[in-house]
């Protein structure tokens, strides 16, 4: 073997020695870097600590919104690098970013969604992927933000992601993530407790994955019982739906349980799965994506069902990110709303946002609390 061969294997294997150090060792921080937020970790309010103390009134009627504001990515043409898709012709299309486009693009679309939210006026309202110092957000504190917004309102925040440094997409890195569920309400709450939900903890996925849970706050109602409102966010990228299932299995049970105790129950939030058979119910020139697991009332325990929106067929919650929004050719579903009771009155509209500031769109619900239905 020549000199310059015997150089050039060298070198070849000087490079590959390198990204064998890089690569264990980026995997190495990864892991030591990871952990979960244990269950049943109490949270503590913030914002306006003077908010209404007096309980909730059975029989009047009050009104919640959700909100997944999309961590102020979102603007209409913007696509996410985690989101996959099929053209009905067969195309195949996948997003293209890992963070958002600027830190103006960040504030606009947050300062968007909370004018859209004080427009509702909601007394209660459950928001999900609220940044409040992340790369892929320019460490914008919406979190902040939306508390500033709403002065007279508790606040209660649930981290559920807190990555490290996201190396993927190549291109244009998720980064460091630290982002989490927030609920607002203009009457204080007894007890706020975060709840985690099973993950996919196998390798690498648990890297990408929030640190899913749901948030249960509680309110002393005026007939000597509680108002269980739940924030929730399952796991959207979830093939078969298996963590899916998990998740609503611990959910329903802890449903189930308040319910038999008396009070009364609101689960909202983004299901990440198709609610009232909207999985085909809005035109588009998209295939059903792979992650999109339906959700019927059959799935929750007795005595709870689905508030289906009374403009369901009009307007949905959720658009395919895969592809820039363009009305009628994006895959579009409602996998956001609420679950209620059966001694809450309800009734819910999907709020049309356009699709302007996150890939989703709020939903509202109006409820009452009825006496005597225990």
């Amino acid at each position: 073997m020549s000199n310059a061969a015997k150089v050039l294997l060298k070198v070849i294997g000087a490079i590959l020695a390198t990204i064998v150090i890089v690569v264990g060792g980026y995997v190495a921080y990864l892991e030591l870097t990871y952990s979960r937020i244990e269950d049943g970790v109490s949270i503590a309010p913030e914002g306006y600590l003077a908010a209404d103390t007096s309980p909730v009134e059975v029989g009047q009627t009050y009104t919640v919104a959700t909100y997944n504001i999309g961590f102020g990515a979102y603007t209409p043409d913007y696509t996410f690098f985690m989101d996959t898709g099929v053209m009905a012709d067969g195309t195949p299309t996948r997003g293209e970013h890992g963070t958002a486009v600027s830190e103006e693009s960040v504030l606009a679309c947050t300062d968007g969604a909370i004018s859209v939210l004080q427009g509702l006026g909601p007394d209660f309202a459950i928001l999900q992927e609220v940044d409040d110092d992340s790369d892929r957000s320019y460490h914008v504190n919406q979190r902040a933000m939306v508390e500033g917004a709403f002065p007279y309102y508790q606040a209660y925040f649930a981290s559920n992601f807190h990555s490290a440094f996201l190396a993927y997409p190549f291109t244009d890195p998720h980064g460091r993530v630290s982002a989490g569920l927030l609920t607002l309400s203009n009457h204080a709450a007894s007890e706020v407790v975060r709840r985690s939900y099973p993950i996919d903890e196998s390798f690498p996925w648990k890297y990408f994955d929030l640190d899913r849970c749901f948030m249960v706050t509680r309110y002393p109602t005026s007939d000597g019982h509680q108002l269980v409102l739940v924030n929730s966010h399952m796991s959207a990228y979830d093939a078969g739906g298996v963590y899916r299932a998990k998740q609503l299995d611990l959910l329903c049970g802890f449903m189930a349980d308040e319910r038999a105790a008396g009070n009364y129950v609101i689960v909202g939030g983004d299901w990440n799965h198709a609610l009232a058979g909207s999985v085909d119910l809005y035109p588009s020139e998209q295939l059903i994506p792979s992650w999109v697991s339906t959700f019927d009332d059959d799935l929750l325990p007795e005595g709870f069902s689905v508030v289906v929106a009374e403009n369901l067929a009009d307007v949905a919650t959720c658009r395919g990110p895969d592809i820039p929004y363009e009305p009628g050719v994006n895959y579009t579903v409602t996998v956001d709303g609420f679950v209620v009771s059966d001694n809450v009155r309800a009734t819910a509209t999907n709020v049309d946002a356009g699709f302007a500031y996150s890939d989703h769109n709020p939903v509202t619900l109006s409820f009452e609390l009825v006496a005597g239905q225990r």
